[in-house]
């Protein structure tokens, strides 16, 4: 699976899962963290947990598991680590706290209009 692929793929699951406002971010020439952050929240700490773990499983299903996940106790804050490419899935109130959209302003932002379902 090639990374457009595997990038697709995640942004389609969280769009299905009903995550709200996913933004991509292309961070290559900032950072050697990874080259694209994803980042999206559910509706509550149990919606965000669904969202990794569906994204977890979607992409096990191609023979990708993740090198890392990481987690607070009350899964507010799930960062699943592909290598190239990041996914951070927030509850509403610590996304706006973390801000990782305005810390990252410098990253090119990706369009992902045509991955997600217009409602």
């Amino acid at each position: 699976m090639t990374q457009q692929e595997k990038f697709e793929l995640i942004v389609r699951t969280l769009d299905t899962k009903k995550g709200e406002d996913v933004q991509a971010l292309k961070v290559t020439d900032l950072t050697i963290l990874a080259d694209y952050f994803i980042i999206v929240n559910g509706t509550s700490n149990t919606h965000a947990r669904t969202l990794a773990d569906e994204v977890e499983f979607q992409l096990s299903q191609q023979g990708i598991e993740p090198q890392r996940r990481e987690s607070d106790t009350g899964n507010t804050w799930i960062i699943l680590d592909y290598a190239d490419i990041l996914v951070h899935i927030f509850d509403k109130t610590q996304r706006k706290f973390y801000n990782l959209e305005g810390l990252w302003a410098d990253a090119n932002p990706v369009d992902i209009s045509g991955l997600v379902i217009k409602e």
